[in-house]
C-alpha cells in the first residue's frame, strides 16, 4: 500500500472536530417548522425523515414543493422517510433502505456529538439514479464519516420520473407564469433553502455549504451551478460523473416540440393516452392526479426506460425560468455560480454505444477519422463493441468534466479534476477494464464496510480514507489539500492536470494520459455545436 496514503489515513483518523470541545451537541433541535429529536451513535448525531416541504400528494401533484406544516410537540427524527416512488431493481449498486412512496420529501442530517465552539462546514448530497431511481436512504449514503471529520452533513430526496418531470398542456394552464415541469430540481432548491434557513441550529455554517452529486445528481449540479433560482444557496460544488456538455439527459423543451424531440407537454399527452385519459383540459388533468402512484411510475425505472412507441416520459427540461440553458452555454458565459469547484469521472464510466462497427464509429469523426483510429485503436486489434465504448465513454463523461474543468478555470474559479481509477480488491476480476460509473461513491462516502463487508481489504479501506480527507478539505476551504495528503494541483488547461486515484491504490497528480482522446473528442464537439 502506497506509504503516502498510510500517512494520509492516520493523519485523518486523528483528526477531531474543528473547533471540538467536551459538551455535547442536543439531540433535540429546534427548526422552522417544529422541534426534532435525532439519535446519538458512536460519537455521532443523526436527524432522519425530517420534512422539508409538504407531501407532494393529491392536489400537490405536479405542483411546485410547497413549505412543510409546522408540527407541535417533539418529532421523532430517527429513521429515514420513504424514497421517492420508483420502481427499484435488484442490481442497484446503492439498494433503497425505505418502501418508495409520493410522500417523500424529507431530509436528514449527521454531525458530530460533540459541540463545537464555532460553526461547522455543511455538505449536501445529491444522489443519481437516471432521475427514475434512487434515494437518500442507501447504506453507502450515510453522513457518518463525514461527520466525524467535523462535517454537517445533509442528504434530501427529490422526485423521480414522472412525478419529478412531468408537463401537460392543463398543468401549463394551471400554472400561468410559475414554475413548470421540473419538478425535481423545484425539490432541489426547496431542500436547500430549507438548509440555508435551519442549518445554523444544527450547529452547520450556512454560508460555507458544499452541494456534491453522482451522475444524475452531478447533472442536478450542473443546473444548480447555472441557474438563477439557485444562486446564493451554497459556496462550493462538486459534480461526480455528470457529463457537462448539453443536457444529461438530451435535449427537451416544456412547450416546443424540436426534431427528434418532443416536448414535455406532447409527451404528458402520450401518457394521458397510455392510461386511457384524452383531453387537454382541467378535466383530463384532474383524472391524471387521481391515477395511483403505480400507475403513475407505470414500472418506469433505469432498467426499463428504453421503451418503445411514443415516449411517455420526459425527463428534465428547459423550462424557461428554472433552466433556460444547457450548461455548457452558461459555463462558456461566464454566468454560472462563481464557486470553487471540483469535477471528475470514472476510468470505465457510463457511455451510450451508438457504433455497430469501427468503420462507421470513426466515420461519425468526418475529417478526424483517421486520428480517431489512431488514438482509440491504433493496433487494429480492439473489437468495436470495446471502442465504441470508450469513445461514448468519453463523450458523455470523461471529456465533459475536462471541459468544465478548462472553461471554469479560464474564468479564474477555483478548479480541481479527478479521475477515479481504482478498483476495489474483491472486483478486479470482475472489473477488467477500470472503476464502473458510482463505484467511486463508497470511496468518497468511506462507507466500503457497507459495500464490500468482509471482501474489503486494507488497499480499499485507505483510498476511502483518502478520498474522503480531499472531499472534506475541499467543503472546508474550497481547496482539496491537507496534511499527508498527496498534493492536488488547480487545474489550468495549459497544464491539464489532474488527480488519478489510480488502480494501484495511489493519488497520483499530473497531466492526464488520455489527452490525444479527448483533445478529438473536443474538436469533434466544438464542431458540431457549430
Amino acid at each position: 500500500m502506497n506509504s503516502r496514503l498510510i500517512v494520509a489515513v492516520l493523519s485523518v483518523s486523528l483528526l477531531a472536530p474543528v473547533g471540538a470541545s467536551a459538551a455535547s451537541f442536543p439531540t433535540r433541535v429546534k427548526t422552522n417548522t417544529g422541534v426534532v429529536e435525532g439519535r446519538s451513535d458512536r460519537d455521532v448525531l443523526s436527524f432522519k425523515g425530517i420534512p422539508f416541504a409538504q407531501p407532494p400528494v393529491g392536489e400537490l401533484r405536479w405542483r411546485p414543493p410547497q413549505p412543510a406544516t409546522p408540527w407541535s410537540g417533539v418529532r421523532p427524527a430517527v429513521e429515514y422517510g420513504h424514497d421517492c416512488m420508483q420502481k427499484p431493481f435488484p442490481q442497484d449498486a446503492a439498494p433503497l433502505g425505505t418502501p418508495p412512496a409520493e410522500d417523500c420529501l424529507v431530509l436528514n442530517v449527521w454531525r458530530p456529538s460533540q459541540a463545537s465552539r464555532g460553526k461547522l462546514p455543511v455538505m449536501v448530497w445529491i444522489y443519481g439514479g437516471g432521475f427514475v431511481n434512487g434515494g437518500a436512504s442507501p447504506a453507502v449514503y450515510s453522513g457518518e464519516k463525514f461527520a466525524r471529520q467535523g462535517i454537517v452533513f445533509v442528504s434530501f430526496n427529490y422526485r423521480l420520473g414522472r412525478f419529478g418531470f412531468f408537463a401537460h398542456p392543463a398543468l401549463s394552464a394551471e400554472g400561468g407564469q410559475g414554475l413548470l415541469g421540473n419538478y425535481a430540481y423545484m425539490d432541489q432548491i426547496a431542500a436547500l433553502k430549507w438548509v440555508q434557513k435551519n442549518i445554523a441550529a444544527f450547529g452547520g455554517e450556512a454560508r460555507n455549504v458544499t452541494i456534491f452529486g453522482e451522475s444524475a445528481g452531478g447533472g442536478s449540479v450542473h443546473v444548480l451551478m447555472t441557474s438563477a433560482l439557485s444562486r446564493g444557496l451554497f459556496a462550493k460544488a462538486i459534480v461526480e460523473s455528470g457529463g457537462g456538455r448539453g443536457s444529461l439527459m438530451g435535449p427537451r423543451r416544456l412547450h416546443e416540440d424540436l426534431p427528434n424531440s418532443p416536448s414535455g407537454e406532447t409527451i404528458g399527452l402520450n401518457f394521458a393516452r397510455s392510461v386511457g385519459i384524452e383531453g387537454s383540459g382541467a378535466e383530463a388533468l384532474a383524472k391524471l392526479r387521481a391515477l395511483s402512484a403505480e400507475q403513475v411510475t407505470a414500472g418506469l425505472g433505469l432498467m426499463t426506460m428504453a421503451q418503445a412507441g411514443p415516449p411517455t416520459y420526459a425527463g428534465p427540461m428547459l423550462d424557461g425560468q428554472l433552466v433556460t440553458a444547457d450548461p455548457d452555454r452558461a459555463y462558456l458565459a461566464g454566468t454560472q455560480a462563481k464557486v470553487p469547484f471540483m469535477i471528475g469521472a470514472n476510468s470505465a464510466d457510463i457511455g451510450f454505444p451508438f457504433a455497430q462497427t469501427k468503420e462507421e464509429l470513426f466515420k461519425s469523426f468526418g475529417a478526424n477519422a483517421a486520428k480517431a483510429q489512431a488514438v482509440y485503436d491504433p493496433s487494429g486489434q480492439e473489437d468495436a463493441r470495446t471502442v465504441s465504448t470508450r469513445v461514448s465513454m468519453d463523450q458523455s463523461m470523461i471529456e465533459p468534466s475536462r471541459f468544465v474543468a478548462a472553461t471554469l478555470a479560464q474564468h479564474g474559479l477555483k478548479t480541481y479534476q479527478y479521475r477515479f481509477s481504482y478498483v476495489a480488491d474483491s472486483m478486479r476480476a470482475t472489473f477488467k477494464n477500470g472503476a464502473p460509473h458510482a463505484t467511486e461513491i463508497p470511496f468518497v462516502f468511506d462507507t466500503v464496510d457497507a459495500k464490500y463487508g468482509k471482501d474489503l481489504t486494507a488497499s480499499d479501506e485507505a483510498m476511502a480514507r483518502a478520498m474522503n480527507a480531499y472531499w472534506v478539505n475541499f467543503a472546508r476551504k474550497g481547496d482539496p489539500n491537507g496534511a499527508g495528503l498527496p498534493h492536488w494541483p488547480a487545474y489550468s488547461l495549459a497544464s491539464d492536470q489532474i488527480m488519478d486515484f489510480t488502480a494501484a491504490g495511489k493519488a497520483v497528480a499530473g497531466p492526464d494520459p488520455w489527452k490525444a482522446r479527448l483533445d478529438l473528442i473536443a474538436e469533434h464537439a466544438q464542431a458540431a455545436a457549430h
